[in-house]
């Protein structure tokens, strides 16, 4: 890989663990179980905390669910919506059913992720894209994936999940919207590579075919 010699570059050694943690993220379903020590999870949370957001809103808020019974009231909630989901892809509903798409039972951490009350109220960057909130708080998710990759630690982005079911479990108030659940933790080893694509269930595109110039469809000749 070139590296970068503009004046405000990191330093080579730096360069590489950025693309590092980015390209060896991975999406963790198999866990080993121990624990996150407090100061490591409270730097991955700060780490997300500082992600970027539209008129600086910063839409996300973080449950963490420590309690066991709560724990597998969730677990209940994605195996439900599992099965409605494999029941949804048709032919493919078998092929589906024996993926692995939680780590809720396994993870030394459960954290939701929810959008909070009152949104509506922040116009800056939204009165267009009201969505942008849901962008922002996907950029906290997103920092945090790597703050772990980088800390050595796996996390997996669950969304098989009914929002009101889940919202009315962690007694979140009226227009809080919960948009993932993060299983964080120790993993006996990283994925070589995506596991649906390891599975043979989907594949990573090429770049060069979603990287247009000008207008829709026309490629852009500097894509590899």
């Amino acid at each position: 890989m070139s590296i970068s010699t503009e004046p405000h570059a990191f330093s080579a050694a730096e360069q590489q663990a950025v693309y590092r943690a980015i390209y060896e993220r991975r999406d963790m379903r198999h866990f080993s179980g121990g624990t996150v020590a407090d100061d490591v999870l409270q730097r991955l949370l700060s780490a997300a905390h500082h992600a970027p957001s539209v008129g600086l809103m910063q839409p996300w808020r973080f449950i963490r669910v420590s309690s066991q019974p709560l724990r597998e009231e969730l677990h209940a909630l994605i195996e439900q919506e599992r099965v409605l989901t494999a029941r949804a892809l048709g032919e493919r509903e078998g092929e589906f059913m024996k993926l692995k798409v939680q780590g809720v039972l396994d993870a030394a951490e459960v954290l939701v992720v929810a959008l909070p009350p009152g949104r509506e109220k922040h116009v800056f960057g939204r009165r267009t894209l009201p969505q942008m909130d849901l962008a922002s708080a996907a950029c906290a998710i997103q920092n945090l994936w790597l703050a772990a990759r980088a800390e050595g630690l796996g996390m997996g982005w669950v969304s098989l999940f009914d929002p009101a079911a889940v919202g009315a479990l962690l007694q979140m108030p009226a227009g809080a919207e919960p948009i993932a659940v993060l299983c964080l933790g120790p993993v006996p080893a990283f994925y070589g590579q995506p596991m649906l694509q390891a599975e043979k269930w989907a594949s990573r595109s090429a770049l060069a075919d979603m990287v247009f110039e000008d207008r829709w469809g026309q490629l852009a000749a500097s894509a590899n």
